[in-house]
C-alpha cells in the first residue's frame, strides 16, 4: 500500500516516484523542510518548499483515506455482509466522501423512520414492493401487515415507503451521480432575511444573489457565509430537482406497468428532500467552503511573503510615530539597529491641537539625532499626523522623509509578554511607536513577534479554519526567515524559533551561551553551546551567519559540511576565501564550465551551482532584490485628484478582486482585477504583489465615501475596451 500512496503522490503532483521516496524518507529522519529544500537538492532533483510540503500533506491524506478503508471493511466484514466486490469499490475510492458513502448502508443507524419501521417488521414490505410484482394490489400487499401495532393498510404503506425512501439515499451510486450533478447544475443563491439588520449595507450585493457553484469565485463564498453567520443571509443550492427525481426514477423503478410505482415514485420524492439533497446541500457547501478558505489562506500566504520581505532600511536613523488623538501622539527615535534612544509624546491632533510645541519637538527630534525617515502608523488620527509631519518637513533643512506604516497587530505585540521582556518601563502606546518604527527599519525581524493572522495582509482570514491558516501562515514565516538566514549574535528568540531544527531549549541554551560569552565568532563556537545537539545544529547551522567571524564562509548560506567542497573550489580558481565577494572570483567563476567542475571536484550540481553564488554575494540579502518602499515627502488630498491623474504607490494588499494601493492619502485606493492588465486574469496575484511600487490612474474620486479608484492601465485603454 505504501508503493500505491507513494504512485498517486507522483501522479498528482507530476513528480518522479524518486524524488517523493526521497522527499518522504529525508523527513521520517528528521529533517526540516527548509533544510531538505536547501541542503538535499540533490535528493530530491531540487524540489522547492512548497512542494515539499505538499508531499507530506498528501501522504499524510493517503494513510489517513487507507486507514479508514481498512477500518470500513473491517466493520463491514465484522457484520458478515463484506463481499468481494464491495471491498474492491472500497479499495477503489479516491477521496474520503466515497469512502464514506460505501459505508453508509452498513452503519449503525440512530432512531430514524426507517429504522422505527424495521421494528414494526414492515421490511418484508418494501421488499416485496422493491420486486415490483405484475398484479399484486398495493393495499393487498399490505393488509398483511397490519397489527395491533401498525393499525392500518396507510400505516404499513407509509412506514415500507420510509424503508425504500432510506435504502435509496443509502445507494453510494446514486449519491455519487447527484452530488456530481448538483456541483454541475447547482446555482449558490443567497437573499437577505426578512428584519435583518446590516446597518453599513455590508452585504447589501448578496441581498439578491446567485452564482453557479461551479464558477464562484472563493471570496464571495466567504462573504455569504460570513452574511449567514451575522444573520443577514439565507444562503442555500437551489436545483433542478425534477431532473434528479427523473434519473432516480430511472435508476429504482424496475417494472413501470407495477401497481406499486406510484408508491416507490413517493419514496423516491421522500428520499431526495427529506434525506439526500439536505445531505448532499452540506456536503457541497462544506466543500466551497474548504475552496474559499484554500483560496483565503494561499492569497494571505503569499502576500504575507511578499511584506516579509520588505527590504529593509539599512543604516537609518529612523523616528517612529503612533498617532493619536486625546492621549497624544508617541515618539520613539531609534538608531540603525533599531535600539530605542529617546521617547517622547507630542499633542498636535484634537482636542490639544499643541501644534507649534509638537513641531518644535519633532524638529529637535530630527536635529539632534540625524533622523533619516519618520514612519507614521496607519491607525487612529493618521491622517491629521501625516499633515502634521508634512508640515514639519517643509520647515526642516535637513532632507527627511516620511513612510505609512502599517500598524496591524502593533498593538496585538506592544501588550505581549514579549513586549514587555523587551520594556518594562514603557507603556504599550510608547512599545508600539518602536514596533511601528522598526518595522520599516527590518520588516522581517519585527513581523515574527506577532502571530501572522493579525498582521493584516488578507480577507477573510476570520472566517477560515483556524489551525488550516495557522499552520500556513506559519510555514511562510519559517520559510522567509531561513531564505534570508539571521546574525547568530542579533537575532531575537523570536526570529530564532523560526530556524529550521531551533527547539525551545536550543534556543534558550544560544541566548544564555551569547550573554555568559559575548559575540560568537564561528559556526563551529555553536557546537560548544548545551542544548544545541547535533542534530539540531546540522538542521540550523547552515542558516545562521556569523558576520565579522574568524572564517569569511561563515557569513554565506554554504552548510558546514560543505565546506571542504567550497576550498576544493577556491583552491582550483587559484583563489582563498578572502577573495569572497571579489571582482576576482567573480570573473573566474563565470569562465567556469559547472557540468564539467562538478564532475572534477565530485560535488553534485546543485549544491556546486548554490556555492558558486554564495561565494559570488557572500552577504547576499533575498531582499535586496525586492522593491523599496517608496518614501514621501509631502501629504496628497482626494480633493486634489482628478480622474485620470498618474500618481506613482505601493501595493499594501492583494485580494480575490483587486489590488489595495497606497498612493500616499489617509486610505489606500483599490485598483479593481479589471483594471490591472490589458489581458483576462484569474487572480491580481498574476500582475502584482505585497510591496510592488507601481504606476497608477485615477479612476474614480468619491468624495461622500472618501474613496479611490485606481487603474493600472491608462484610462484611454479602459475606453477602448481593450480588457
Amino acid at each position: 500500500m505504501q508503493e500505491e500512496i507513494i504512485q498517486e503522490i507522483s501522479k498528482q503532483l507530476n513528480i518522479t516516484i524518486k524524488q517523493v521516496q526521497a522527499v518522504l524518507k529525508l523527513l521520517e529522519e528528521g529533517n526540516t523542510i527548509p533544510f531538505i529544500a536547501r541542503y538535499r537538492k540533490e535528493a530530491t532533483g531540487a524540489l522547492d518548499e512548497e512542494v515539499i510540503r505538499t508531499i507530506n500533506e498528501v501522504y499524510e491524506y493517503q494513510v489517513n483515506l487507507l486507514k479508514r478503508k481498512e477500518d470500513v471493511i473491517r466493520l463491514i466484514d465484522e457484520k458478515g455482509m463484506l463481499t468481494d466486490e464491495l471491498k474492491q469499490s472500497i479499495l477503489a475510492c479516491q477521496k474520503l466522501v466515497e469512502v464514506e458513502d460505501l459505508y453508509r448502508p452498513y452503519k449503525e443507524k440512530k432512531k430514524t423512520k426507517a429504522t422505527e419501521a424495521i421494528a414494526l417488521g414492515l421490511e418484508p414490505l418494501a421488499n416485496e414492493i422493491m420486486k415490483f410484482p405484475k398484479d399484486q394490489d398495493l393495499d393487498t400487499m399490505a393488509s398483511k401487515y397490519v397489527n395491533d401495532k401498525v393499525p392500518t393498510i396507510e400505516k404499513a404503506i407509509e412506514g415500507a415507503k420510509y424503508i425504500i425512501a432510506e435504502r435509496i439515499s443509502d445507494e453510494a451510486t446514486y449519491r455519487k451521480e447527484i452530488r456530481k450533478f448538483v456541483y454541475q447544475n447547482g446555482v449558490l443563491v443567497s437573499k437577505k432575511k426578512k428584519n435583518a439588520v446590516d446597518e453599513n449595507k455590508t452585504y447589501e450585493m448578496y441581498y439578491e444573489y446567485q452564482e453557479s457553484v461551479r464558477s464562484i469565485k472563493p471570496h464571495r463564498i466567504l462573504a455569504m457565509n460570513r452574511g449567514e453567520k451575522e444573520d443577514v443571509l439565507s444562503v442555500s443550492i437551489d436545483v433542478n430537482q425534477e431532473d434528479i427525481i427523473a434519473y432516480l426514477n430511472r435508476k429504482v423503478i424496475k417494472n413501470e406497468n407495477s401497481k406499486v410505482v406510484e408508491a416507490v415514485q413517493e419514496a423516491i420524492k421522500d428520499s431526495l428532500k427529506r434525506l439526500i439533497y439536505p445531505s448532499i446541500e452540506r456536503e457541497i457547501r462544506s466543500d466551497l467552503k474548504e475552496v474559499g478558505e484554500d483560496a483565503a489562506i494561499d492569497n494571505f500566504s503569499k502576500n504575507l511573503e511578499k511584506l516579509l520581505l520588505t527590504p529593509p532600511m539599512k543604516e537609518k536613523m529612523v523616528l517612529g510615530y503612533d498617532p493619536a488623538y486625546r492621549t497624544g501622539c508617541k515618539l520613539a527615535v531609534l538608531d540603525r539597529t533599531g535600539k530605542p534612544l529617546e521617547i517622547a509624546v507630542i499633542y498636535p491632533t484634537p482636542p490639544h491641537n499643541k501644534i507649534e510645541e509638537s513641531k518644535k519637538k519633532v524638529l529637535e527630534l530630527i536635529d539632534k539625532y540625524q533622523i533619516d525617515i519618520i514612519a507614521i502608523g496607519n491607525g487612529t488620527a493618521s491622517r491629521e499626523s501625516e499633515a502634521f509631519i508634512a508640515d514639519c518637513i517643509k520647515a526642516c533643512p535637513r532632507k527627511v522623509e516620511y513612510l505609512i506604516v502599517s500598524e496591524a497587530g502593533a498593538s496585538v505585540y506592544s501588550a505581549s509578554k514579549l513586549a514587555i521582556q523587551e520594556f518594562p518601563d514603557l507603556t504599550v502606546e510608547k512599545r508600539s511607536a518602536i514596533s511601528i518604527g522598526r518595522r520599516l527599519q527590518d520588516a522581517l525581524s519585527e513581523l515574527v513577534k506577532i502571530d501572522p493572522k493579525s498582521i493584516g495582509v488578507g480577507l477573510y482570514q476570520h472566517d477560515v479554519t483556524p489551525k488550516k491558516l495557522e499552520e500556513s501562515l506559519n510555514f511562510v514565516v519559517e520559510k522567509t526567515v531561513n531564505q534570508v538566514g539571521v546574525n547568530v549574535n542579533t537575532a531575537s528568540p523570536s526570529l530564532l524559533q523560526y530556524v529550521s531544527g531551533m527547539t525551545k531549549k536550543a534556543i534558550e541554551a544560544l541566548i544564555s551561551f551569547r550573554d555568559q560569552y559575548g559575540k560568537i565568532t564561528s559556526r563551529d563556537e555553536l557546537k560548544k553551546v548545551k542544548g544545541i545537539t547535533p542534530k539540531v545544529y546540522e538542521q540550523a547551522i547552515g542558516f545562521m551567519r556569523v558576520l565579522e567571524g574568524t572564517n569569511p564562509l561563515d557569513k554565506t548560506p554554504i552548510h558546514p559540511d560543505n565546506y571542504q567542497d567550497a576550498m576544493k573550489l577556491l583552491e582550483t580558481l587559484s583563489c582563498t576565501v578572502e577573495d569572497l565577494g571579489t571582482e576576482k572570483l567573480k570573473e573566474k567563476l563565470k569562465e567556469v564550465d559547472e557540468i564539467k567542475l562538478a564532475e572534477q571536484l565530485k560535488i553534485d550540481r546543485y549544491t556546486l551551482h548554490d556555492m558558486m553564488e554564495a561565494l559570488q554575494k557572500p552577504n547576499r540579502d533575498p531582499r535586496d532584490d525586492m522593491p523599496h518602499p517608496l518614501l514621501r515627502s509631502d501629504v496628497l488630498h482626494l480633493e486634489d485628484l482628478h480622474v485620470g491623474d498618474k500618481l506613482q504607490g505601493t501595493v499594501r494588499n492583494v485580494v480575490d478582486f483587486g489590488a489595495f494601493i497606497d498612493v500616499g492619502l489617509h486610505d489606500d485606493g483599490l485598483a479593481h482585477i479589471s483594471r490591472l492588465a490589458n489581458r483576462y486574469i484569474k487572480h491580481p496575484q498574476e500582475v502584482v504583489s505585497v510591496g510592488d511600487i507601481v504606476d497608477c490612474y485615477v479612476y474614480e474620486v468619491n468624495l461622500e465615501k472618501q474613496k479611490l479608484s485606481l487603474s493600472l492601465l491608462p484610462l484611454e485603454q479602459l475606453k477602448k475596451g481593450s480588457i
